[in-house]
């Protein structure tokens, strides 16, 4: 059987970690194209001129456009090709990592990715997410190769609001149970091969990362400090729930948060936050024992993550609703087709009634 585990070139989170971004970039060039909002680059503008000046490197702004979409990705491959960048680094969330991750891929360049939130796994991973302008998903771009370097600094993390930091615990709450799913199917993960035991230990570990330590981690973002109990979430959030997803794969949970983008109302829901409620519908698919059900109910309930479609903005909930998330959520090629047992339309929409009434 073949197995294959995949990740980051090299990990590295400090508080503070930041100061060092220009030492890093000089392991691949001096000028570097630098992918991130206008407000996530003011944020760290002070530290991003410090470390250029200290390293005599040049940070190339490419200014991102909100949207990981195939026009924002060519739109900054031309800013690349006209500065002759060495190295791409995205700075901000995981679509501006994810499309920093797309230009690099087409350029063929090593790519640096810095999170200055705790939102997704995508720091880590060798894929990126594309949406449309309407921020509707449209499919997933895979990869040569994972981040050459994720440069996590806790401090900045720690200053950004904490609904991002809760939306990561979504996203990561997935990972063990779709890993399990994927594990029992013998489906192939991101790279073509089967789980390997270190991938799913380091899912189960994700998993067991946040129910003890994400109520305390919540209390340190709320006040903006570093504490060992949010480096943990921190680290659970983006490297063991990276590597877990990647190397075990994806299931039914992250395909019914793309079913959800068909609902208008949830677009201005956080990718984890749609997350933790596919995975209770996953858990209700399996017909999962209700011990286990209520035990991540109950931490979604405790961390403040969504449980229901109404948590989601879905006040108004009809079968034609339901229906679209279900056939979205079962398209061709959809991760929830990596399930042990064959997956229906149907059988997902009954699955999110059961599960918005049980989140209820």
């Amino acid at each position: 059987m073949k197995k294959i585990l995949i990740s980051p070139s090299k990990y590295v989170q400090d508080n503070g970690a930041l100061k060092d971004l220009g030492k890093y970039v000089l392991e691949f060039g001096q000028k570097a194209l630098l992918v991130a909002s206008g407000d996530d680059s003011n944020r760290v503008k002070e530290v991003l001129e410090t470390t250029a000046k200290e390293n005599n490197i040049e940070l190339v702004s490419g200014i991102f456009g909100e949207e990981c979409t195939f026009d924002e990705v060519k739109k900054l491959v031309e800013v690349c090709n006209d500065n002759r960048c060495d190295v791409v680094i995205g700075l901000g969330g995981g679509k501006a990592l994810d499309t920093a991750k797309a230009v690099a891929n087409e350029k063929l360049l090593p790519v640096i990715t810095v999170p200055t939130i705790a939102s997704t796994d995508a720091p880590c991973s060798s894929l990126s997410v594309v949406y449309n302008e309407k921020g509707e998903f449209q499919e997933y771009k895979f990869y040569r190769a994972n981040p050459n370097l994720v440069l996590v600094d806790t401090e900045v993390i720690a200053k950004a609001p904490t609904r991002f930091l809760r939306a990561g615990m979504g996203d990561a709450l997935s990972t063990y149970f779709e890993a399990r799913a994927c594990e029992k199917s013998f489906a192939e993960n991101i790279p073509g091969g089967k789980s390997t035991k270190l991938a799913v230990a380091a899912a189960k570990l994700c998993y067991e990362t946040l129910l003890e330590d994400s109520v305390k981690a919540i209390a340190a973002s709320d006040r903006n400090v570093v504490t060992p109990a949010l480096e943990n979430i921190i680290e659970a959030n983006t490297l063991l729930s990276g590597m877990g997803f990647e190397s075990s794969g994806l299931a039914a949970a992250h395909a019914i948060h793309n079913g959800l983008t068909a609902l208008d109302e949830t677009h201005s829901y956080y990718h984890g936050e749609k997350v933790s409620f596919g995975t209770i519908v996953q858990l209700v698919l399996e017909n999962a024992d209700q011990r286990e059900i209520d035990e991540v109910i109950g931490y979604c309930k405790s961390v403040d993550l969504p449980t229901s479609l109404g948590d989601l903005g879905v006040k108004e909930i009809t079968d034609e609703k339901v229906r679209a998330v279900a056939e979205l959520s079962c398209a061709e090629n959809e991760t929830i087709h990596n399930m042990p047992f064959k997956v229906t339309a149907d059988e997902v929409f009954s699955a999110i009634y059961v599960a918005d009434q049980l989140g209820q």
